[in-house]
């Protein structure tokens, strides 16, 4: 499969909710009123595009086609232009400065978004590109996280620099940047705890390890990613405003779209936080994270071909 057509079998559930819904509104051509305009921001609304972002969107649809004989495709197509314009500002790669030895990457997020799965990816990624790439086990609350980095390590021939469970996450992270400095290492990945519910503790642990880091490098990290999981929908938003308060969030990463209904976050983060969307995840293999693309994710949310 191409990475749109992975890209549009990954976003089908999200796809479907919204076609079928537009389907079932637009039999043929319709006029375009007001009681339509209010269901179709409805089902956008329900894709957990969110109010705002719906609102948005309806009002530039009724803007160029109000009281218009108009069917279901020309409403997707539609659509998909304006959430283009809304996702093309923030769709930016993940680039490493070579002049950085290392590039430093921080990477946060809760439990259970993908974290330790996307520094994997994201690592066999730079190593395709000829760059030296260690790991850092920063999460070193549970062992399932040391564990699944160290395999990652293996499977993309990455140093991995870890600690014993319980271990203090600032003092590993201290250690795998001098020793990726010692090495000439391209990429610094930080791996970190994402325990939300003890926010406070979360909050001191992250701001201890950019502390450190600075010790070494000022300017370090060159990068805060954090890593969302798709399929919680609206609460992604405040996710990323407490990880935006804890550590200056700098970029994104959404996983697990092939899991959810709920695609339509991504068009509704993009238009809140206007921060970097790197990159996407539709699935479990290790080219399944690639760059965002805002057409390519325009048209397969509204089920259009390429």
């Amino acid at each position: 499969m191409s990475w749109f057509e992975k890209l549009k079998s990954g976003l089908g559930r999200s796809s479907a909710q919204i076609t079928d819904g537009i389907g079932n509104l637009f039999t043929g051509k319709r006029k375009l009123d007001a009681l339509l305009l209010e269901e179709l921001q409805d089902i956008l609304i329900m894709s957990d595009m969110g109010a705002q972002t719906a609102a948005a969107l309806v009002s530039e649809i009724k803007r160029t086609r109000f009281e218009k004989e108009v069917s279901g495709d020309e409403i997707r197509l539609a659509l998909a232009v304006e959430i283009t314009k809304i996702l093309a500002p923030i769709a930016h790669p993940l680039e490493i400065n070579s002049a950085l030895k290392p590039h430093v990457i921080l990477v946060c997020g809760v439990n259970g978004a993908g974290k330790t799965t996307t520094i994997g990816k994201l690592a066999k990624q730079f190593k395709n590109e000829g760059k030296n790439v260690m790991l850092a086990a920063g999460d070193t609350f549970r062992a399932a996280a040391i564990e699944q980095l160290q395999v990652w390590g293996e499977r993309t021939n990455s140093a991995v620099v870890a600690s014993a469970i319980g271990s203090d996450s600032a003092s590993l992270a201290f250690d795998a940047l001098t020793r990726a400095k010692a090495e000439n290492i391209d990429v610094l990945l930080i791996d970190t705890a994402g325990r939300l519910q003890n926010k406070s503790d979360l909050m001191q642990e992250l701001e201890k390890i950019i502390r450190v880091i600075k010790k070494i490098d000022e300017t370090a990290p060159h990068d805060v990613l954090l890593v969302l999981d798709a399929t919680v929908g609206q609460n992604a938003h405040s996710q990323v405003e407490t990880f935006k308060q804890i550590v200056g969030v700098t970029g994104l990463a959404m996983t697990k779209l092939d899991g959810t209904a709920k695609g339509g976050v991504v068009v509704a983060l993009a238009n809140k936080f206007k921060l970097p969307v790197h990159a996407l995840g539709v699935g479990e293999g290790i080219d399944d994270l690639k760059s965002f693309k805002p057409d390519d994710f325009s048209k397969s949310l509204m089920g259009l071909e390429n």
